[in-house]
């Protein structure tokens, strides 16, 4: 029998897999991981406390920042509780504004995530190929609201503008071309033999611990779980249209991997209908007080991002700021179930499953 010595070894803050400042501390027997301690808080910025001081309007900006590469989804949480509080009624144009820039945003975060996944795990190419798509959407947004990253678009009552001439149309073009560059990425990728075996049977779980856990997301329908906010509880206006909710079966990175593949297919066909239904014309902002008050009281309200659900929860005294103000972040209740599928793992094994969780570690770190 080998013996070894127990190394202790961090990985991150600053490593290429972690995908910003996120720790995990691991302990090590050989190459089998014994103990594992994620560690958050090198990117904490206090935007729940910094908004006690600020009015509603002015903590848009600030969702932005909390998952860098789903800003609508943030933006619509927010907005969305303040009209829940105030009885508010958004204009239809508005909501299909706000439905399509997050499916946009929806397609573009997992594309994020199929890139640097592989990247992580060793392929160059897809990485390359998940930008140059992403490029059309991020510029689609830069045409709407001046912004590539933090768009700080959603208003409490609607949008800050309304689509320019044109938009429409170009997002119409865009769906095709993604779906043809779908199954360009399945026949490159899914079913790679060597992709096979980094993720297939790694970091398996079945839905009992996934609900133990909290988890949402591509993380909980990967168990067989059949949970999607935008169709178990319909917000905005997704009750209109036709779309299918994609389960797992074995709970392993793989069918994480195949889930967030098929939302991006989902979200297009979301996409494909909204634009054939957007309203020619009218307001894309509701009536709203010049000084928004919600009255006193509290609400809670969650959404479907791309990570899984997000939530809202404002205490209010009648006041123009929030008296408290409380993020439900997807990757921060997602996060606690990785020292359980690590233990046992293998380093290698620790970056397929850490990549297959999704973390944005900004919105951990809020």
């Amino acid at each position: 029998m080998i013996r070894t010595e127990e190394l202790l070894l961090n990985v991150g803050p600053q490593h290429p897999s972690t995908h910003g400042v996120f720790r995990v501390i691991v302990k090590l027997d050989g190459e089998v991981i014994r103990e594992a301690i994620p560690v958050m808080g090198y990117l904490h910025r206090g935007t729940e406390k910094l908004a006690e001081g600020l009015n509603y309007t002015q903590i848009i900006p600030y969702t932005d920042r909390m998952d860098y590469v789903s800003a609508m989804t943030n933006n619509y949480v927010l907005v969305h509780a303040v009209e829940t509080m105030m009885g508010l009624e958004v204009p239809e144009r508005a909501e299909f504004l706000r439905l399509i820039v997050m499916e946009l945003q929806r397609v573009a975060s997992h594309l994020v995530w199929w890139g640097t996944y592989l990247l992580d795990i060793g392929a160059m190419s897809p990485f390359l190929y998940a930008f140059r798509d992403r490029e059309t959407i991020v510029n689609l947004f830069n045409e709407l609201c001046g912004a590539r990253l933090t768009y700080n678009y959603m208003r409490v009552g609607g949008v800050k503008w309304d689509a320019p001439p044109g938009w429409i149309d170009k997002v119409r073009d865009f769906i095709p071309y993604m779906e043809k560059k779908l199954q360009e990425y399945d026949k490159l990728v899914s079913g790679n033999e060597i992709f096979l075996a980094r993720i297939k049977g790694i970091g398996k779980y079945d839905a009992k611990t996934a609900i133990d856990y909290g988890l949402s997301g591509a993380n909980l329908r990967c168990t067989g779980v059949k949970w999607d906010l935008r169709r178990s509880e319909p917000y905005s206006i997704y009750d209109r249209f036709e779309f299918d909710i994609p389960v797992g079966t074995n709970g392993d990175c793989y069918d994480r991997y195949l889930i967030r593949l098929e939302e991006i297919r989902q979200s297009l066909r979301i996409l494909k209908q909204a634009v054939e239904q957007f309203p020619p014309e009218g307001p894309t902002m509701g009536k709203v007080p010049r000084v928004i008050r919600p009255p006193a009281g509290e609400v809670y309200v969650r959404i479907e991002s791309p990570r899984g659900e997000i939530g809202c929860h404002i205490v209010s005294k009648g006041k123009s700021e929030p008296h408290r103000l409380k993020f439900r972040r997807p990757s921060f209740v997602n996060l606690q179930i990785l020292p359980k599928l690590l233990v046992g793992e293998t380093m290698t094994n620790l970056i397929t499953i850490l990549g297959g969780i999704d973390i944005v570690v900004g919105e951990v770190d809020c």
